[in-house]
């Protein structure tokens, strides 16, 4: 992503940011409250439309005009909050808009069988403790949760996987699972952009660091050469 600058009436979101994510590597992307971080994502997964910058794949310039576009080449995100539909079951959820049919006496209808049974090797990729697929996504923890939205995102190949506040309201345990899933995904060199306040899950799992402020880029470190005290500095101005 290169100059992306995007306001919303007055408010200026992101002020020429660049981006840059390598193949299979977690790049973790930092900043207080209305630094840009979600706008900036929600660009790169085809949520808005930058108002000036561009952004390339592969060194080909691409332009995205809805979500869909960007899930064509390879980007799934992963929202803050889920989007977990309770009343679904956990197949239901991980074929979530893209749902497989079959023809029956010429009438498409949903193939449940390929639902359950690709949804339960999505899982099983991941290691998680859930007996079904055909259970409902209602009684889940929040670590399961995470689960079903990882498996969801990985199950169409993706090259690409942004993770919006994957901890935020989960348990230790289940902050120890997503951290898990995030290095498991690295291990199929999916490159991941991870975005969180919570700057000891960022130092666990990324290997490079971008920092925002008030919608600027304000820097850029190799995680395992700075500190969180210098990423805080950076992120509040103190640099």
């Amino acid at each position: 992503m290169r100059g992306i600058s995007k306001s919303f009436g007055a408010i200026k979101a992101l002020q020429r940011v660049d981006l840059e994510l390598n193949h299979g590597e977690v790049l973790g992307l930092v900043g207080d409250n209305a630094a840009g971080k979600s706008t900036l994502v929600k660009i790169l997964s085809g949520v808005y439309a930058p108002d000036q910058g561009e952004i390339f794949i592969q060194g080909q310039r691409v332009e995205f005009a809805s979500p869909a576009d960007s899930r064509s080449l390879g980007i799934e995100m992963i929202y803050q909050d889920l989007a977990i539909v309770p009343n679904l079951s956990i197949a239901g959820n991980i074929f979530l808009g893209r749902e497989p049919v079959k023809s029956f006496l010429g009438i498409k209808i949903l193939d449940k069988r390929k639902m359950i049974e690709q949804s339960r090797q999505a899982i099983e990729r991941l290691d998680v403790d859930i007996r079904s697929t055909k259970l409902s996504s209602a009684g889940l923890s929040g670590g399961q949760q995470q689960a079903v939205a990882v498996g969801r995102a990985i199950f169409f190949n993706p090259r690409v996987v942004i993770m919006d506040e994957p901890t935020a309201a989960l348990s230790v345990k289940g902050i120890k699972k997503v951290l898990e899933l995030v290095r498991e995904l690295k291990e199929r060199d999916i490159s991941i952009i991870l975005i969180s306040h919570r700057l000891p899950n960022v130092f666990a799992v990324t290997d490079r660091i971008i920092i925002l402020r008030t919608g600027k880029r304000v820097g850029e470190r190799i995680t395992k050469d700075t500190t969180p005290q210098e990423i805080i500095d950076l992120m509040v101005g103190m640099d």
